[in-house]
């Protein structure tokens, strides 16, 4: 993990935002932040990793974001890496690609969440995401 000033508040809000969500499996829904941010090299994708459901999965907006001290930068990338509901899947993917830093992110969102692994029974709509993730993982490794 990259310890920065911005880091350390993204860590801050991440726990605090995810802290009473849960994953699939019951398990405390930060740690896949937590796990993806592992993963990131500088201080903006570490930032945007740890971040990146928080617009999708909280009531924190952008525009709180923004007025929280996060930079441009980071806003930018989380506003590509939150799915509409009315975008379709392969749209919202195709706009991440564009940007590196979003795509690393996702890269890495889409690798965790394709580990079936972490699943205590894989269903039939575990299988349908799974082919989904790998759908969009193919294309932004290409």
């Amino acid at each position: 993990m990259i310890y920065t000033d911005l880091t350390k508040m993204a860590l801050k809000l991440c726990f605090e935002a995810h802290k009473d969500q849960k994953d699939k499996t019951g398990l405390p829904y930060v740690f896949h932040p937590f796990h993806l941010a592992e993963q990131m090299d500088d201080e903006i994708s570490t930032v945007c990793a740890l971040l990146h459901d928080v617009v999708e999965d909280t009531e924190i907006t952008l525009s709180q974001l923004r007025d929280m001290g996060y930079p441009d930068q980071v806003i930018e990338v989380l506003s590509l890496l939150t799915h509409a509901d009315d975008t379709p899947y392969m749209d919202y993917v195709r706009e991440i690609a564009k940007n590196e830093v979003a795509k690393k992110v996702k890269i890495a969102d889409l690798t965790h969440n394709s580990d079936l692994t972490r699943l205590d029974y894989i269903d039939e709509y575990a299988k349908i995401r799974n082919n989904k993730y790998k759908e969009a993982l193919d294309f932004l490794t290409k």
